[in-house]
């Protein structure tokens, strides 16, 4: 497998059977939206593509509960920090448990790393990367000689893009707080001062902890190359002289007509608001339809235009799991060895998940195509269904699926409908329909027998 390594600017092979992931987190201090979304579905899906190969992955996501976003928030509400964060840390999971996210092998929050990250700055001050200044513990940028290797940009032409806070007290326009004295609360104790870290120390001191040096893929946003996956690099790699990953991996971000989403132009879609809408299905085919390294412009057209894909994934499958008798399939074994294979090939080539979605939608229409012919078996759906479910696990799709007492519930209400019908007893048979699309059941007629399918309730759904 390759990936593109922003750092290297060039494609990296994944060697490894153990595959060590840490992937910045959001910080809590609102809902969570779509961008966030697109980033973490992504990486989710790399996770379960990677296991699916029978990789061992370790997957850390922080949390970044301290931060002066989460004290200003907290103050205009009249809250502690610490309760508004943990507010929204609990909103996260109920949106991406929901978004069937799995969840990461750790997630630490910085609050519960105040050692290591004392720590963590504790070296770099002894190692002269920093030093004490009368707002708190910087780091010395000057110092690092590599500095903007990541974001290929030179220290001179940084100083505009950092949105550093003027402090006259620091020895450079460029240098960045490690910890921030403070009184306010949260604060914690340390050899320097009462305070709290700065935004960037957080995510190295977790990362040294729970994945150790040089491990295999960082990730996030394109919009955290600068400043905080350049700082994060600075910050660790002046202590353990080792490069802090093997490979950089950044997501585009998510835009709204072309505009980055803002709360001060009022465009932020947020993870449950898009979620109650749209269900979770049509979210992940929306954020991985394009390349995962460009932008991506949120609209309710595409929206729409994914939904009208999973209906054909949800008929596709109970085609496949309705289907009887025998007959050949020579034709589907051969479109199935096409699809797997482009599928595998997509993923494994800078982990183009549009390509695959084409290989996986391809099967799709096969099977659809041969059902609608009346040419589905229960030989060909056998031959498929694996292979159909293990693309869906690795996308993270979830048809809605009935048990087999309620599947035999179902076709009796069915079978009772078309006896009405047939005795031209229509009132009673409409009552007997409705209670049957009142369950999201949808009747699929062939030319010698009628099969249904139970789909996924979409508020947006026409």
């Amino acid at each position: 497998m390759r990936i593109y390594d922003t750092l290297g600017t060039k494609e990296k092979e994944i060697t490894s059977n153990l595959i060590r992931i840490y992937l910045c987190g959001v910080t809590v201090y609102d809902e969570s939206h779509i961008g966030h979304a697109r980033t973490i579905i992504i990486f989710d899906v790399l996770r379960r593509y990677l296991e699916s190969k029978g990789s061992h992955v370790k997957f850390v996501q922080n949390f970044t509960d301290v931060d002066d976003k989460i004290i200003n928030r907290a103050s205009t509400e009249g809250v502690h920090p610490l309760e508004l964060s943990k507010r929204y840390i609990d909103h996260y999971f109920e949106d991406f448990d929901s978004l069937n996210i799995m969840r990461a092998t750790e997630h630490p929050k910085a609050t519960e790393h105040m050692s290591e990250i004392i720590e963590l700055i504790q070296r770099l001050i002894d190692s002269g990367y920093a030093y004490i200044a009368l707002n708190g513990v910087y780091y010395s940028v000057s110092k690092f000689n590599e500095y903007g290797k990541l974001s290929k940009r030179k220290t001179e032409d940084l100083i505009a893009g950092a949105r550093i806070a003027v402090d006259e007290t620091k020895n450079d326009a460029l240098d960045f707080a490690l910890w921030k004295f403070s009184e306010t609360e949260p604060n914690w104790p340390s050899p320097w001062g009462k305070g709290r870290p700065g935004w960037h120390i957080e995510c190295s001191a977790m990362s040294l902890k729970y994945l150790g040096e040089d491990f295999e893929i960082h990730g996030g946003g394109r919009d955290l190359i600068f400043p905080h996956h350049e700082n994060e690099i600075a910050q660790t790699e002046a202590v353990t002289n080792k490069p802090l990953a093997k490979l950089w991996m950044h997501v585009g971000m998510v835009t709204i007509n072309g505009e980055k989403m803002s709360k001060s132009l009022g465009n932020i879609k947020s993870v449950r608001h898009v979620l109650a809408n749209w269900g979770p299905n049509v979210i992940r085919l929306f954020c991985i339809s394009g390349h995962y390294s460009k932008a991506i412009d949120y609209s309710e057209d595409l929206l729409k235009e994914n939904l009208v894909k999973w209906r054909q994934v949800e008929t596709a499958y109970y085609e496949m799991i309705m289907s009887e008798g025998q007959g050949s399939s020579k034709e589907m074994a051969q479109i199935l060895s096409e699809c797997n294979s482009e599928f595998d090939s997509a993923l494994e080539s800078d982990f183009n998940t549009s390509l695959a979605l084409n290989a996986f939608f391809k099967l799709v229409k096969a099977i659809n195509r041969i059902a609608a012919s009346d040419s589905m078996t229960k030989t060909i759906a056998d031959l498929v269904i694996s292979d159909f479910e293990r693309m869906c696990q690795i996308l993270g799709l979830q048809v809605q699926k009935v048990t087999e007492r309620q599947r035999f519930e179902i076709t009796e209400m069915i079978n009772q409908r078309e006896a009405l019908r047939s005795q031209k007893k229509f009132q009673e048979a409409d009552k007997i329909r409705d209670q049957i699309h009142a369950q999201n059941i949808v009747l699929l007629d062939h030319k010698n027998r009628t099969v249904w399918m139970k789909k996924e309730k979409i508020l947006a759904d026409p």
